[in-house]
C-alpha cells in the first residue's frame, strides 16, 4: 500500500497509444461456430453424427497445425507479443532521460515518468510539450523553436540550452534536448523527444576550465620562462615571465606575428628549427644562447628544448624551457662564466665549428655548421661522418689532417675543399687537437670558413689578369706589326706607280698589298683586344642600328639558318663606334651560325637593363648602373664548360685549321672593353648559347651637348666644325720634320711626302728631332711624328716644340689608340692623328689636310 502511494504522488508514465484488439475476431468465430451447430442440428440423426465427428476432425487438425507453427515461431500468441511491447515500455518508462512522443499533429501520445519530473508535471492532465514546457528566456525560446520545426520537418536536431529557474527546484540548470522521427511499421509517422539534465555535466567542464586556467596561471608567473613553437618558427605560446624578461606585452602578442627569428638573433633561431630525429621519437636539446629583448639587447640563457616527432617524422610544436643566466639569475644552475661565455660564443660565432671523433665523425656543431653542409648533412650533424660533406676527391687531404690533428699536431696547415651538394661550393678548414674535453668522444676540432664567394673573385681576378697580360702582350706585338706593315704597304705602293697593269710583275704586287691589308685588319683585332685601337664614338639607338645590320646578316647566315630580331621599346641612348659595334653584333652572329651547321635560329634582341637588375646580377666586372643590353642568341651546339673560360683569348678556336683565325670574339671582348661595356656569355652544351653585351647608358649633359664632334683621322683638332671635302690634288710645298724610330718606315714615308713636293727633315728620335728644329732655325710648318719612341715620345716631344714655337703644327702616328695618350696632353692641345698602318695616300692627305695656308 505504501509502494504504489509512493508511485502515484511521484506520478507514472502516460500511454495513450492505440493497440490492436481481437475481439472481433472472437465474435466471428462464435459465430461461425454457432453456425455449424444449427446447420448439424438440421440434418438427419446419421448423417449428423458423421457431420460432428468431421467438425471435431477439423477443430483437431487444425489445432494441432496451430500447435506445430507456433512451436516452429512461424505463429506468435498474443501474450508473447504483449510481453516483448511491455519490456520496450518499462525499458522507456524506467529511463534516466526524459521521453516524450508525439504524433504528427503534436498530440502527446506517451511521455515516461523522467519526463513529467524534468517538467514539473504532477499528472496526465499537467503534461506539456518541450515548447511549452521550456519557455521564458529567449535564447531558450529560439532553441526550442529550432527543435520543433526540425521535429516538423522530420529532422534530427540537438541543442543545448540553460535555464534560470526550473521547478520544482527554481535553481539554474543545464538541458539537452534531442529530437528525431521515427516510423512505424503501420507507416504511421511519430516524433521523439529526449531530455537530459546534465547541469552536473557543466559544473564538471567549469571545475576543469578553472583548474585550466590556474595551472596557466601558475606557469605565466613561475620563475622560469616558457614558450612554445611550431615547426615553421612562429611561437604560439609565451608565458608572463620570459615575456617580462623580453619586455613584450602579452596582450600584444595575443594577435600572433612573433617568431623565433624575433628573439633568437643569428644562429640561434634555425638551430633549434633545424633539428631532425627519428619518427615517433622524443628529442630533448639544451642550448646555451642568446635572446633578444625588444629593445635589441641580449639576455644570456639556457634552453631546455624537447620537440615530439609524429609517426612520419613531422616535428610537433616544441616545448622550451628558458633559464636566465645573466647577472642576477639563478645561482642554483651552478652557474660558470667561463662556460656560458664558451656556449654563447661557440652558438652565435659565424665561423662553422664542430668536434669529431677518432672516427671523424661529427660530435658537436654549431649552427652556422649546420647550415654550411645542409645540403650533405639534412638537418642533421651529429653521428655524421665530416667526410661526407665534401667532394670525394678531396676526402683523402682531408682525413691526413685530421689524423695530424687526432696526433696533437698544433701546425695544421688549412685544407680548401670542394663541397657535396648543388652548385660549385668549396670551404676552408682548419683542424685542431681536443686538449683535455669534457667529452671523452671528442678527438679534433674542425673550423670552416666558406670559400665560395672569395674563390669566384680569385678566379675572376686571375682570368682578368690573364686577358691583361695577353692583352699587353697583343698591344706591343700589334705596335711593331703596324711599322713593318707600314713599311710593306708604302713599299707596295711605290712599286705600284712604277709597274703598269700589264707588268708580269703587276699582279704579285697587288698580292703583296693585298696580303698586308689583310694583315693589318688582323693587325686591329689584336688591338681591339688590347683596348688600344683607335674608336670614334657617337650617340647611337641600338634598334636603328641593329635595324641597318639585319640585311646584312641574314646574307652572311644564309638560308639554313633563320634570323629574328627583337627590339626593346623606348631603348636609352649609347656612346659607340658604329663601325665596331657592328663587328661586335657580325662577329657574335657567325659564330652563332658556325654553331649549327644543320639550320637553326639566331635571336637578336635590344632591352634597357634599370640599376636594379644589374645590381641584381652580382658581377664584379658590371658595376651597379644603367645599361642598354644586346643579346645574339642561338640553339646551336653550345660551349663546352672546360673550355668556356678560354673563349676570349687571341688565337684560341675550335675550328678546323683555315677556318678561323680565333680572333672574333677577341676582337668582341675588346671592342666592348674599350666602350665601357661588359659581355657576359651563358651556354648549355647542346641547347645553345646567349651572349649579353651590357654598354652603358648615356646621360647627356649641358656640356655634352656643346661639344664638338669627332674627326676622321688625319683632321686637324681644331677644324672640327666640319669634315674638309675629299682631296684630289695631292701634291704640296712645305718644310716637315719627320720624327721615326722604324729606319725602313721613316724612309719611305720620306720619300713619298719628296715625291709630291714636300721638302723633309728626318729624325730617328725625340732628342734628334730638337735637334735637327734648331738647325732649321725652328723654320718648320709642319712635324710629324710617331708616338713611341726611345728616349723622348712624342707627347714630351710636343711640349718642349711648343717652348719654342706655340704654333708648329703636329700629327701624331700610332699603331694604338688616340686616347691611349691624349689623356696625357696638356689640356686644350691641338694636334692631329693618322692611325698605322697607313697608305701613300692616307700620310699625304694627312700632311696637306695640316700645313695651313
Amino acid at each position: 500500500m505504501a509502494d504504489s502511494e509512493e508511485a502515484a504522488a511521484r506520478g507514472a508514465a502516460v500511454d495513450r497509444s492505440e493497440r490492436p484488439s481481437g475481439y472481433r475476431w472472437v465474435i466471428v468465430l462464435a459465430v461461425v461456430i454457432l453456425a455449424v451447430a444449427f446447420g448439424v442440428y438440421g440434418l438427419p440423426p446419421e448423417w449428423g453424427k458423421i457431420a460432428s465427428l468431421g467438425i471435431l476432425a477439423a477443430f483437431a487438425i487444425a489445432g494441432m497445425i496451430a500447435m506445430f507453427f507456433w512451436a516452429m515461431g512461424i505463429v506468435h500468441l498474443s501474450l508473447a507479443s504483449n510481453a516483448r511491447n511491455d519490456l520496450t515500455k518499462l525499458i522507456s518508462d524506467d529511463s534516466p532521460e526524459g521521453i516524450l512522443v508525439t504524433n504528427k499533429d503534436g498530440r502527446i501520445i506517451y511521455a515516461n515518468q523522467a519526463y513529467l519530473t524534468l517538467t514539473g508535471a504532477v499528472g496526465e492532465e499537467d503534461m506539456r510539450t518541450v515548447e511549452r514546457a521550456f519557455t521564458g528566456d529567449p535564447d531558450v525560446s529560439e532553441a526550442t523553436y529550432r527543435l520543433a520545426q526540425a521535429g516538423r520537418e522530420g529532422k534530427r536536431l540537438t541543442e543545448e540550452f540553460r535555464i534560470a529557474s526550473m521547478p520544482p527546484t527554481g535553481t539554474a540548470s543545464w538541458y539537452r534536448v534531442r529530437v528525431r522521427p521515427i516510423e512505424r511499421p503501420s507507416g504511421q509517422a511519430e516524433t521523439v523527444w529526449t531530455v537530459a539534465d546534465i547541469t552536473r555535466e557543466r559544473e564538471r567542464q567549469e571545475n576543469v576550465f578553472q583548474e585550466l586556467q590556474h595551472a596557466i596561471d601558475y606557469l605565466d608567473h613561475a620563475p622560469a620562462g616558457f614558450f612554445s613553437a611550431d615547426p615553421s618558427g612562429e611561437i604560439v605560446y609565451l608565458n608572463a615571465t620570459l615575456a617580462g624578461w623580453l619586455d613584450y606585452d602579452l596582450a600584444q602578442f595575443g594577435t600572433g606575428g612573433l617568431t623565433l627569428a624575433d628573439i633568437a638573433p643569428g644562429n640561434a633561431g634555425p638551430l633549434m628549427v633545424t633539428q631532425a630525429s627519428e619518427p615517433g621519437s622524443v628529442r630533448t636539446e639544451i642550448f646555451d644562447i642568446d635572446l633578444r629583448r625588444r629593445n635589441g639587447t641580449i639576455m644570456p640563457v639556457r634552453l631546455f628544448h624537447k620537440i615530439a616527432y609524429a609517426a612520419d617524422g613531422q616535428p610537433g610544436p616544441s616545448r622550451t624551457l628558458v633559464i636566465y643566466r645573466g647577472p642576477g639569475g639563478d645561482v642554483s644552475e651552478g652557474l660558470r662564466a667561463a662556460e656560458v661565455r664558451f656556449a654563447r660564443f661557440f652558438n652565435n660565432s659565424p665561423l662553422a665549428i664542430a668536434t669529431v671523433d677518432e672516427n671523424a665523425r661529427i660530435v658537436r656543431n654549431n649552427a652556422a655548421f649546420l647550415r654550411l653542409f645542409k645540403d650533405s648533412l639534412n638537418g642533421e650533424a651529429a653521428g655524421h661522418s665530416l667526410f661526407e660533406t665534401v667532394a670525394e676527391r678531396d676526402r683523402d687531404g682531408l682525413n691526413k689532417l685530421t689524423r695530424q690533428a687526432m696526433a696533437g699536431r698544433g701546425d695544421i696547415d688549412p685544407a680548401e675543399a670542394s663541397l657535396v651538394g648543388q652548385g660549385s661550393r668549396s670551404a676552408r678548414f682548419w683542424f685542431a687537437p681536443v686538449d683535455g674535453g669534457e667529452n671523452e668522444k671528442e678527438a679534433a676540432i674542425v673550423y670552416v670558413i666558406d670559400t665560395t664567394e672569395q674563390r669566384a673573385l680569385q678566379e675572376q681576378f686571375t682570368q682578368s689578369q690573364k686577358m691583361h697580360a695577353v692583352g699587353q702582350l697583343a698591344g706591343g706585338v700589334a705596335h711593331d706589326f703596324n711599322n713593318v706593315l707600314g713599311a710593306i704597304m708604302l713599299a707596295a705602293d711605290f712599286l705600284i706607280g712604277s709597274h703598269k697593269p700589264g707588268d708580269p710583275a703587276f699582279q704579285d704586287i697587288m698580292s703583296i698589298k693585298s696580303n698586308a691589308n689583310r694583315a693589318a685588319n688582323l693587325v686591329r683585332q689584336l688591338l681591339a683586344f688590347s683596348r688600344r685601337q683607335t674608336l670614334r664614338p657617337q650617340v647611337l639607338n641600338l634598334n636603328d642600328a641593329v635595324s641597318d645590320l639585319s640585311m646584312l646578316l641574314r646574307r652572311l647566315l644564309g638560308e639554313k639558318v633563320t634570323l629574328d630580331v627583337v627590339h626593346g621599346r623606348d631603348l636609352w641612348p649609347v656612346k659607340v663606334d658604329v663601325n665596331q659595334f657592328e663587328q661586335v653584333v657580325m662577329n657574335l652572329t657567325v659564330n652563332a651560325r658556325d654553331a649549327m651547321p644543320d639550320g637553326g635560329k639566331v635571336i637578336i634582341r635590344t632591352r634597357n637593363v634599370p640599376i636594379s637588375e644589374a645590381s641584381a646580377l652580382d658581377r664584379s666586372d658590371l658595376p651597379p648602373a644603367d645599361y642598354v643590353a644586346v643579346e645574339v642568341e642561338d640553339n646551336g651546339s653550345g660551349i663546352p664548360p672546360a673550355i668556356l673560360d678560354k673563349i676570349f683569348e687571341p688565337f684560341f678556336t675550335t675550328k678546323d685549321v683555315g677556318k678561323g683565325t680565333g680572333l672574333g670574339l677577341s676582337t668582341v671582348y675588346g671592342i666592348v672593353k674599350q666602350t665601357g661595356g661588359s659581355i657576359l656569355v651563358h651556354s648549355v652544351e647542346g641547347k645553345g648559347t646567349i651572349f649579353q653585351i651590357f654598354l652603358p647608358r648615356l646621360v647627356e649633359t649641358a656640356k655634352a651637348a656643346h661639344e664638338e664632334p669627332e674627326v676622321a683621322p688625319g683632321q686637324p683638332h681644331a677644324a672640327a666644325v666640319a669634315a674638309k671635302k675629299e682631296i684630289t690634288d695631292l701634291t704640296g710645298r712645305g718644310r716637315i720634320l719627320l720624327v721615326e724610330d722604324e729606319e725602313a718606315l721613316r724612309a719611305l714615308s720620306a720619300r713619298t711626302l719628296v715625291a709630291r713636293g714636300f721638302e723633309v727633315i728626318e729624325a730617328g728620335s725625340g732628342i734628334e728631332a730638337l735637334q735637327a728644329l734648331e738647325e732649321a732655325d725652328n723654320d718648320i710648318d709642319l712635324v710629324v711624328s710617331d708616338v713611341v719612341m726611345p728616349e723622348m715620345d712624342g707627347p714630351t716631344l710636343l711640349k718642349e716644340l711648343r717652348k719654342r714655337n706655340s704654333q708648329t703644327r703636329i700629327i701624331f702616328v700610332s699603331g694604338y689608340a688616340e686616347e691611349a695618350f691624349a689623356k696625357n696632353m696638356p689640356e686644350g692641345e691641338e694636334f692631329a692623328f693618322l692611325p698605322k698602318p697607313f697608305s701613300m695616300k692616307q700620310l699625304v692627305e694627312a700632311v696637306k689636310s695640316n700645313m695651313g695656308p
